[in-house]
């Protein structure tokens, strides 16, 4: 069941409509705790949300997308490709995610780079297939660019703090609102999200506060005693 329905909803350039509302996103990357249960942490976000209403994505390695995306109906990829369908071995396109029933995909995770050129391309196949992006960047002035390129939302993530247990909305509170100004300034289609070390309530309130949209985490939450009641306190603040 969907509840966040509160949240700007506009049109894309291919006519397709979509909705920026608050939100968390849940990276599991390749964690051996996501290898052994990956479809739990599926199951424990869908109950999460149907409790709270709100909107929580969850993003599996590739081959649990299918699965997790039978399960859940907020799934992104972790990565895509700027490469259509074609000859291109161990590629991800875009119109494979839609075959999977996948709703969107992170792009350009400071894991996975790929320049700003397939950036550019990637967004272009994503969106023609009427899925939703999510941009990683590493500074404000990157977010801004990659807001000239209309994802649905660019995520501000300081590589030195990913997985470091420091958040950045508490460590380095300047770069949040330097990318919120910078990306709202442009843009009112664009959302703000932050992650980097986001671990608690508290990093979640702070990010908030601060002019964002809603965090994009990993580790604490794979890693948690108990994913769930975690899952449940950052949904509190909302």
């Amino acid at each position: 069941m969907r509840f966040w329905t509160s949240g700007q909803r506009f049109e894309s350039a291919q006519g397709y409509i979509y909705e920026m509302v608050k939100m968390i996103v849940l990276n599991l990357k390749t964690y051996q705790e996501t290898i052994d249960k990956a479809l739990f942490f599926a199951d424990v976000t869908s109950e999460v949300v149907e409790e709270t209403g709100v909107r929580i994505i969850i993003c599996p390695p590739s081959p649990y997308l299918r699965e997790s995306a039978e399960r859940f109906s907020d799934v992104f990829a972790q990565h895509v490709d700027a490469y259509p369908p074609g000859a291109h071995t161990g590629s991800l396109p875009a119109e494979l995610l839609k075959a999977l029933s996948v709703k969107g995909s992170l792009v350009n995770h400071s894991e996975n780079r790929i320049g700003m050129e397939n950036v550019k391309k990637a967004l272009e196949l994503v969106h023609s297939s009427a899925l939703e992006s999510i941009v990683c960047a590493e500074n404000p002035e990157e977010a801004a660019e990659m807001a000239h390129l209309s994802p649905l939302y660019v995520a501000i993530e300081p590589p030195e703090l990913i997985g470091s247990g420091k958040s950045v909305s508490t460590t380095k509170p300047e770069i949040i609102t330097a990318t919120v100004k910078k990306i709202k300034d442009s843009s009112n289609k664009v959302g703000v999200l932050c992650g980097a070390g986001v671990s608690n309530k508290d990093d979640v309130k702070k990010a908030l506060e601060l002019g964002t949209d809603g965090v994009l985490l990993a580790s604490a939450f794979v890693r948690a005693r108990d994913p769930k009641v975690f899952l449940q306190d950052l949904a509190s603040v909302f």
